[in-house]
């Protein structure tokens, strides 16, 4: 048995192992994204639960590239578990109202919090305000921690769009264990994921069953399962996330613009219109955007 065989098995055993503590099959659901994690979790449920029915829920917050819509809508037409869950807000009222990602989630949370007078401990580091901070707030963007800075920045994107209508489907379905493929290997935040996640009663609330896999596992595990992902992680376009459409979070957002005005050009436009409050500032210090590349004209003026 080869290494990744190994973890396979490893896998399974797991899966099978919650599901008889838990019983997946009647208060799980899987969230689907669309993704390559999302999609490479399906096939490994399927292949540790044969006959399962668990739920597969794609949240349709509006935000996401064509091609992603495209293959959900047809692994849909195929499979009676996937669901697709519309939010139905406004994007850019929204987004307005609860303010705008900016650099990453501990970023936009922590300038959130700061600009509405909290001054505990940590942000006082991260804005270094007090010495020995951890991964302080860059020095390029410590303008806007002072009040001149007007840009309504927060975390609450995610939320919206994500969390709360997921909240919604579960308190409908009743099925309250969220099964998700996030990975460590991802980085960021996720590096202290837990594979299993309990509130404090004890009780399963998050199942991360990809939690300790690599990523040169996953790939091993699309080849060996010849599972077939969203067209836009193949050539032309070569993706190897994808997430929300061009999100300010994204490390590779010039290279991903630039991908985009070549190949889908109306998606790039989409993007600038929908980020444009930051991506105006991103290209003003030339931070993640170049400082001379101008913003396309909208779809929406």
């Amino acid at each position: 048995m080869t290494g990744h065989e190994f973890t396979l098995a490893d896998r399974i055993a797991k899966i099978q192992s919650i599901n008889n503590l838990y019983d997946l099959e009647n208060n799980a659901y899987v969230s689907f994204s669309g993704g390559k994690d999302s999609t490479v979790l399906h096939y490994l449920i399927d292949e540790a639960l044969p006959g399962n029915k668990i739920p597969r829920v794609f949240i349709n917050t509006g935000i996401e590239y064509k091609l992603i819509l495209k293959f959900v809508k047809e692994m849909a037409s195929k499979d009676s578990r996937f669901v697709i869950w519309t939010v139905g807000k406004n994007i850019k009222e929204t987004l307005n109202k609860v303010g705008y990602p900016f650099k990453n989630k501990e970023h936009s949370q922590k300038l959130y919090e700061w600009k509405r007078g909290n001054r505990n401990k940590s942000l006082l580091k991260y804005f270094r305000e007090e010495p020995d901070g951890f991964n302080p707030c860059p020095k390029i963007l410590m303008y806007q921690k002072e009040p001149e800075f007007k840009l309504n920045v927060s975390h609450r994107c995610c939320i919206e769009f994500k969390k709360k209508p997921a909240k919604e489907y579960m308190k409908q379905s009743g099925r309250y264990i969220t099964l998700t493929g996030m990975m460590k290997a991802e980085g960021g935040q996720r590096t202290t994921l837990n594979c299993i996640v309990t509130d404090k009663e004890g009780k399963l609330k998050k199942f991360h069953p990809m939690a300790i896999v690599s990523t040169e596992w996953e790939n091993w595990y699309i080849n060996h399962k010849s599972i077939q992902l969203a067209d836009l992680y193949y050539p032309p376009y070569n993706f190897t996330r994808s997430g929300c459409l061009m999100c300010p979070f994204s490390l590779d957002l010039q290279g991903q613009l630039d991908t985009l005005g070549q190949l889908m050009p109306e998606e790039k436009k989409r993007a600038e219109w929908l980020w444009k409050d930051i991506y105006d500032e991103y290209r003003r210090i030339g931070y993640r955007l170049r400082k001379e590349d101008k913003e396309q004209p909208s779809l929406f003026d």
